[in-house]
C-alpha cells in the first residue's frame, strides 16, 4: 500500500519549527506526506525523534508499507545480544509506520493496534527462543522444546495493543512432557528462560525498548514463580478462580513457545472461563471490580476533562471493555459465537444474537474507537505509558492539533462521549429502581424467618440478592388472583432450591422472569419442583428463541449434535445432552401451560424431543463403545419406538418403551481391539445406550427408559436380532404384541434396516384376522388390566373403563382387522368403522371423548407427578384442569368426565358384542 494514497486527514503542527526539521531530514517527500510528516513531528516529540532514527528507511517504507511491515516483522536470528538491537530496531519503526498511517487516516484502528500485536508476538517468540536456546547451552534444560509457552493477555491477547502499552503476559509449562523428578530443575531453568525474555523485552538500552512486560496476571502473582505448571494452574483456577481473571481469560491466547501446549490448556480451562448457565452474577462481580478499581486508582469523580483518565476514568475504555466482556461471560457459556477476543468483535456479536440492542452495540463501538484515538495521540506525544488527559490548556491544544481540530470542540465531543458511555454501562451493573414502591402480599413473619434457613438463603451473597430482588417478586404474588396461596406455593419453590446466587442474580437482572416464576409456582406445583431443581433452564427464556415457533424434530436433533460435538469427553457428551434436554421440556411445559401450545401440540412436541435425543445420543454411544470393540456389525441396529414414543405423542413424565433390533448379516464377531460375538455385541451396546439414557449423572437423567415390549418381555435379550424379530412377530407374537406394534415407529438407525422393519409391520398388521378369537382376546385383555389396575380417581384419564387405554386399545384392533397401519387413534377407529364394530357417530363420539381424556392427562400430568386431585393443586391449577375439559365450573368439568367414560365403555362393550353376534351367527 502506498500510503500517501490513503491519505484522508494530517495533524496541525502545534511546533512548526520540529515540524521543518523533520522535513529537513526527508526533502524528497510528496506535498500529502509533507504535511502528514511535517504536522506529526510538530505535535509529537516521539516521533520527531523517530522520523530523524529512520529518515534513511522511511521514504521506501512509505511507498510500499505492507512490504515494510512484513520485512520489520520477519524475526531476527542469533543470541540474546544480537536479537536486542534488532528488535528496539523493529519497535521504532513499526511505532513510526503505524503513528503516520493513523494519524493521517490511512490505518484503521485495528490496523494500528494489529501491527503493534504483530509487533509484540514477533518480540516476544524470538526474545523467548533466545532465552531457551541459553538455557540449553548451559545444560539446564534437555531440549529447546521444554513444553514452555505464553499466553498474551489484555489487549495483546485480544490484537489490540496500546500504541506505549505493557504487554501483559502468563507464562507455563506443560509438566507432563517431563518425568516427575525433574518437574523442580525444568521449572527452575524455564523462570530463567522467561527472566531473560522479560529483561531482552523490556530493559531500557541505547536503543531504546521493546515492550514493558507484567506478569502479574499469573495466579497468586505475589508468592508464586513467573513460571507456574500447567497442572498447578489449572487447580488454581478450579478452586480459587475468581471472576476477574476468567474476564481476562476471554482475551488469552498462546504467543511464544509451545503453541500446541498453550491452546490445549486454554480448551481444559474452557469450563473455568465459560460457565454452562446465564451466569447473571457476573454482573455483580464485575461492579464490585469497577467500583474497587475507582476506589484504588481515585478515578470514581465526576467527569472533568483536564488529567481524566481515558481508560479507567467514568465513561472510558474500561467501562466498554467491562460492560462486553461481562455480557459475555454471561452468555457465552450457551453461546460459543460469543467467545470472541476482541472488544468490538464482542459487541457485534452480543447484538448478532440479541443480547444487547445493535444501536447500543453501534454506539459503544463508536465510542470505544473514538476513545482509543485519543488515547493513542495522547500516548504518542511522548511514547508514555499513560490514559490520562493533558492537564494544562496547552498540552491539550497539542492534542486537538493531532486530532486536527480545535479545543472546544474536542472538549465538547469528549464531554458528549464520557457520559453517554458512563450512563449506558452503570445502567447497566447499577440499574437504578424509578416509581413507586409496588403493593406486596403480607407475609407473616415465622415464613419470613423459615426463608432464611433455606439452602439458597444460607449464604450472605444469597440472602443480599434477593433481599433485593424481594420487593419485587411480593409484589407479583400479590397481583396473583389468590395471593396467598400464591405465597404458599413460593415458598414450596423456595424450600426445594439447593442454591440461589445465579438463579437471584438472574432475576435481578430480567425482573420480567419472576411474572414467569410465580405463574408457574401457583399453577404447577410439578413443574415448580422441577424448576426448582433445574433452575438453569431460566437461562432458555431469555435466550432469544423461548417463544418462537416450535423447530421440528430435525432441527433439534442437530442442535442436540452441536451441543454433544462440542464437548471433549463422553460424560461432557451425555450432560450436555441432559441440559439441552432439560431446556425444551421447560419450554414446552412452560407455553402449554401458558396456553400458547395445545395438549395435542405439547404432546407431539414431546415426542420430537424425546426422539430427537434419542436420534442425536445413539451415534454418540456407538461411537464410544467402538473404541474398543469396533463399529457396529453387519448393517447395524435401530431403536424402535412403542407406545406413546412410537404414536409419537408424550406426556412431560413418559417412560420411554423402546425394542432395539440389530441385523448382524454374515458377521460372526465385531470389528475391534476386543471383539465380541454379534449378539454379545449388541446386548453390551443396547445396555450402554440404555444407561446412557437413563444414567444420574450431575445433569441428572435424560428419560426412564422401559425395554418391557421386546420379544419375550424382560426373560429375553435385551437387543434382539432382526431375523429373530421377523420369525416372533409372524409366528409366535401374542395378539397384545400385535397390538402394541401398531404404535412402533423407528426412532433412530440405519434407513435399509429400518425400512425392513417398517415394511414388516405393515405386512403383520395387515394379515387376515379371525375376528371371533381377536374379540375374545381383547375381552380377556380388557379384564386382565381392569382387574390389575383401579382408576386413582375421576380425573385418571388413563386407566379404567372407557378411559383413554381403553379406547387405544379398542382402535389399535380396529387397525388389525381393517387392512392399514395408522398409528393414531382416530386412524385405528375408522378401522373400526370399516369391520363393522361401531357407527360413524360412535367412532366420533369415541374420538371426541379421547381427545377431551388427552387434554385431561396432559393437563394432570403438567401440574402434577402423582395422580391428580383438584383441591391439591390449587385455584389457578383447578382452572388448568377445567380448561382442559372445556366446562365453566369443577361440578361441570366431573359431570363431563363421568359422562365421557361411561358413554365410551359402552361404546367399546356394544361393538365387542356386535363382533360376537355376528361371528355366532349361523
Amino acid at each position: 500500500m502506498r500510503l500517501q494514497d490513503h491519505l484522508t486527514r494530517a495533524p496541525r503542527p502545534f511546533d512548526p519549527a520540529r515540524g521543518q526539521e523533520a522535513l529537513a531530514a526527508l526533502p524528497d517527500l510528496s506535498p500529502p506526506l509533507r504535511d502528514l510528516v511535517s504536522g506529526a513531528a510538530a505535535c509529537s516529540p516521539y516521533l520527531a525523534g523517530l522520523i530523524g532514527q529512520e529518515a534513511a528507511w522511511l521514504p521506501q517504507a512509505l511507498e510500499d508499507t505492507d512490504a515494510a511491515m512484513r520485512d520489520v516483522l520477519i524475526p531476527p536470528e542469533g543470541d540474546m545480544d544480537a536479537i536486542k538491537p534488532a528488535l528496539r530496531r523493529a519497535k521504532r519503526r513499526v511505532a513510526l509506520l503505524a503513528g503516520l498511517a493513523d494519524l493521517g487516516g490511512a490505518w484503521t484502528l485495528e490496523q494500528v493496534t494489529g501491527a503493534l500485536s504483530d509487533l509484540a508476538d514477533m518480540a516476544c517468540e524470538t526474545a523467548l527462543r533466545a532465552a531457551i536456546a541459553h538455557q540449553v547451552q548451559r545444560g539446564k534444560l534437555p531440549d529447546t522444546d521444554p513444553g514452555l509457552f505464553v499466553l498474551a493477555m489484555g489487549k495483546m491477547g485480544a490484537g489490540e495493543l496500546n500504541y506505549s502499552s505493557d504487554i501483559d503476559l502468563i507464562c507455563l509449562f506443560d509438566e507432563t512432557r517431563h518425568a516427575p523428578a525433574d518437574h523442580a530443575l525444568i521449572r527452575k531453568a524455564c523462570v530463567r528462560a522467561v527472566q531473560d525474555m522479560s529483561s531482552a523485552l523490556s530493559d531500557l538500552t541505547g536503543d531504546g525498548y521493546v515492550f514493558r512486560t507484567d506478569l502479574r496476571l499469573r495466579p497468586d502473582p505475589a508468592v508464586t514463580p513467573v513460571v507456574l505448571s500447567t497442572g498447578a494452574a489449572m487447580r488454581y483456577y478450579e478452586s480459587l478462580g475468581r471472576t476477574w481473571e476468567r474476564a481476562a481469560y476471554i482475551k488469552a491466547r498462546p504467543c511464544a513457545g509451545d503453541v500446541v501446549a498453550g491452546k490445549r490448556f486454554l480448551s481444559d480451562l474452557r469450563p473455568f472461563v465459560w460457565r454452562r448457565h446465564l451466569d447473571f452474577a457476573a454482573v455483580q462481580d464485575a461492579h464490585n471490580m469497577r467500583l474497587a478499581i475507582r476506589q484504588h486508582k481515585g478515578t470514581g469523580g465526576p467527569i472533568t476533562l483536564h488529567g481524566h483518565n481515558m481508560k479507567l476514568g467514568r465513561g472510558g475504555i474500561r467501562e466498554i471493555e467491562f460492560f462486553t466482556q461481562t455480557r459475555q461471560l454471561i452468555s457465552g457459556g450457551r453461546d460459543p459465537d460469543l467467545r470472541v477476543r476482541g472488544t468490538c468483535d464482542g459487541l457485534d456479536r452480543l447484538a448478532d444474537k440479541g443480547w444487547i440492542e445493535p444501536g447500543v452495540a453501534a454506539a459503544l463501538g463508536d465510542h470505544y474507537r473514538f476513545a482509543r484515538t485519543v488515547e493513542h495521540r495522547v500516548q504518542m506525544m511522548r511514547d508514555a505509558q499513560t490514559h490520562t488527559l493533558p492537564a494544562t490548556d496547552e498540552e491539550f491544544d497539542r492534542l486537538a492539533a493531532m486530532m486536527d481540530t480545535d479545543r472546544a470542540q474536542l472538549e465538547g465531543e469528549l464531554i458528549e462521549r464520557l457520559s453517554a458511555v458512563h450512563t449506558e454501562t452503570e445502567g447497566f451493573f447499577a440499574p437504578s429502581s424509578t416509581g413507586p414502591a409496588p403493593s406486596q402480599v403480607e407475609i407473616e413473619p415465622s415464613m419470613r424467618a423459615r426463608w432464611r434457613s433455606y439452602p439458597a438463603l444460607r449464604s450472605e451473597r444469597g440472602a443480599a440478592l434477593f433481599e433485593r430482588i424481594e420487593p419485587v417478586l411480593l409484589s407479583q404474588l400479590g397481583a396473583a388472583g389468590k395471593p396467598h396461596e400464591a405465597l404458599a406455593a413460593f415458598d414450596s419453590f423456595l424450600a426445594g432450591l439447593p442454591a440461589g446466587v445465579q438463579l437471584f442474580s438472574l432475576f435481578e437482572a430480567n425482573p420480567q422472569l419472576i411474572d414467569l416464576l410465580v405463574d408457574i409456582v401457583s399453577t404447577s406445583p410439578a413443574l415448580a419442583r422441577y424448576l426448582s431443581r433445574n433452575a438453569s433452564v431460566l437461562d432458555a427464556v431469555i435466550g432469544g428463541s423461548f417463544f418462537a415457533d416450535w423447530p421440528g424434530r430435525a432441527t433439534l436433533e442437530a442442535d442436540a449434535q452441536a451441543r454433544m460435538e462440542a464437548e471433549t469427553d463422553y460424560e461432557a457428551r451425555l450432560d450436555a445432552i441432559r441440559a439441552w434436554a432439560k431446556d425444551w421440556h421447560f419450554r414446552i411445559g412452560v407455553h402449554h401451560l401458558r396456553a400458547l401450545s395445545s395438549a395435542d401440540e405439547a404432546g407431539a412436541q414431546y415426542a420430537d424431543l424425546a426422539s430427537a435425543a434419542l436420534g442425536a445420543l445413539w451415534p454418540v454411544v456407538q461411537a464410544q463403545f467402538a473404541q474398543r470393540h469396533g463399529p457396529p456389525p453387519g448393517r447395524g441396529a435401530v431403536i424402535l419406538g412403542m407406545g406413546s414414543l412410537g404414536a409419537g405423542v408424550l406426556t412431560p413424565h413418559s417412560d420411554l418403551d423402546v425394542i432395539v433390533i440389530y441385523d448382524p448379516g454374515s458377521d460372526e464377531y465385531s470389528d475391534g481391539k476386543k471383539p465380541l460375538p454379534v449378539r454379545t455385541y449388541y446386548a453390551r451396546l443396547t445396555q450402554a445406550m440404555i444407561t446412557a439414557i437413563t444414567a444420574q449423572t450431575a445433569q441428572g437423567r435424560l428419560y426412564e427408559a422401559d425395554m418391557r415390549l421386546r420379544p419375550s418381555g424382560n426373560q429375553g435379550p435385551v437387543a434382539t436380532s432382526w431375523a429373530s424379530f421377523q420369525g416372533y412377530q409372524q409366528n409366535e407374537a401374542w395378539l397384545w404384541e400385535h397390538l402394541a406394534l401398531v404404535r412402533a415407529s423407528v426412532i433412530a438407525g440405519p434407513d435399509d434396516l429400518g425400512s425392513d422393519i417398517a415394511r414388516l409391520r405393515r405386512e403383520v398388521l395387515s394379515r387376515p384376522r379371525d375376528m371371533a378369537k381377536v374379540m375374545t382376546e381383547l375381552s380377556e385383555m380388557r379384564a386382565r388390566i381392569a382387574s390389575a389396575k383401579a382408576p386413582t380417581s375421576l380425573w385418571d384419564a388413563k386407566i379404567g373403563p372407557g378411559r383413554m387405554q381403553d379406547i387405544e386399545l379398542f382402535s389399535q384392533t380396529g387397525t388389525l382387522l381393517f387392512d392399514g397401519a395408522p398409528r393414531d387413534v382416530a386412524g385405528g377407529l375408522l378401522g373400526c368403522v370399516a369391520a363393522g364394530l361401531i357407527s360413524d357417530a360412535e367412532a366420533q363420539a369415541l374420538g371426541e371423548n379421547y381427545a377431551m381424556l388427552w387434554r385431561v392427562q396432559m393437563a394432570a400430568r403438567l401440574l402434577s407427578t402423582a395422580p391428580v386431585r383438584p383441591e391439591d393443586v390449587g385455584s389457578r391449577g383447578a382452572a388448568v384442569l377445567m380448561r382442559s375439559t372445556g366446562a365453566t365450573d369443577m361440578d361441570e368439568a366431573e359431570a363431563m368426565l363421568e359422562t365421557a367414560h361411561k358413554a365410551s365403555s359402552d361404546i367399546i362393550e356394544a361393538g365387542i358384542a356386535r363382533a360376537s353376534s355376528r361371528t355366532d351367527a349361523p
